[in-house]
């Protein structure tokens, strides 16, 4: 394990924190819905996003699976998986995830679901992401700053 302090709120994993986020958006959609942004026939583009995401955050954990590596946060990682989606984003999983978010807001249609999108983005990031890569620095090094300097933190 690492030198990494796990910090508190990571107790409770990413899939717990999408799924909170997915069904408090469904709440403010049907309690709160404020505004209608996207006509309902339009809404069903919402798919492709979600669909998207699906896709990437599947590909991301397969080639972790191929890699050998942990998915798990605060896991030490056996290697520094830089091919396939994170070539183009280090956090394609969490791209993932935020993308079927914005799937069902646009499916809604309606204003107020858009508001917990940067929310989950900024906990995924402080909760998750800075301590997963102050983790993979310290096991990697050099190898992760170069890849931190060629690769977005999200896209």
């Amino acid at each position: 394990m690492s030198d990494v302090d796990v910090p508190h709120g990571a107790r409770v994993l990413p899939p717990a924190y999408f799924l909170i986020h997915l069904l408090a958006m469904a709440g403010l959609h049907v309690f709160l819905p404020i505004a209608r942004w996207i006509p309902r026939p339009l809404g069903y583009l919402g798919i492709v996003p979600a669909l998207a995401g699906v896709g990437l955050a599947i590909a991301a954990r397969t080639l972790f699976a191929r890699q050998g590596t942990t998915i798990r946060p605060f896991e030490e990682s056996s290697t520094l998986v830089v091919t396939g989606p994170y070539r183009l984003s280090r956090n394609p999983m969490y791209v993932g995830m935020t993308l079927v978010l914005v799937g069902e807001a646009v499916w809604f249609g309606t204003a107020t679901p858009w508001l917990l999108i940067p929310v989950f983005v900024w906990l995924i990031t402080t909760h998750f992401i800075r301590h997963e890569e102050a983790m993979l620095e310290q096991r990697f090094g050099a190898q992760y700053r170069e890849y931190q300097s060629r690769v977005r933190r999200w896209v």
